[in-house]
């Protein structure tokens, strides 16, 4: 496995280093698999509008957790163990799972949903007015074109 060293990026950058702890674990490997269960798609509804469903077949609403954090969402489950017979072949999966999902910024939960066995979790970007693009006006004023010229200050000549 190849291996990068991002240690210089933090001696020259000043607040990246969520997107250095991205890259390194991105690159790293570093859910070793844990992220594969319980499976998992995610979708862009809108330009604005995503969804997270998770096959989280055997869980019920108590065995589920959903925190939201700034830049990060953390699905739980916690199933409790079932009572009575002997299992021949236990194919479904009841084990306990965290699951982490990095966030952008301004990224919010809009709910979450458990139907048929699959969780999903709807999520919007919203972004502030101050920080959308707006248009601005080109003006042909002439009045903001004309040169001005700096006022002078009249003092009383020192002797």
């Amino acid at each position: 496995m190849r291996h990068v060293d991002f240690s210089p990026l933090y001696r020259s950058t000043v607040g990246f280093d969520r997107m250095t702890r991205l890259l390194e674990s991105a690159l790293n490997g570093e859910d070793n698999g844990q992220n594969a269960y319980p499976p998992y798609n995610i979708e862009r509804l809108d330009d604005d509008q995503y969804r997270i469903t998770m096959a989280v077949a055997g869980f019920g609403l108590g065995d589920l957790e959903i925190t939201a954090h700034p830049n990060l969402l953390i699905v739980q489950g916690k199933a409790k163990e079932q009572q009575g017979g002997t299992f021949l072949h236990r194919g479904i999966a009841g084990r306990p799972f965290e699951h982490r999902f990095e966030l952008a910024d301004h990224v919010r939960v809009n709910g979450a949903d458990l139907q048929n066995g699959l969780l999903s979790i709807d999520l919007v970007r919203e972004i502030p007015e101050a920080l959308k693009p707006r248009k601005i006006d080109i003006q042909t004023n002439p009045a903001l074109s004309q040169k001005v010229t700096p006022a002078q200050i009249e003092a009383p000549k020192a002797a």
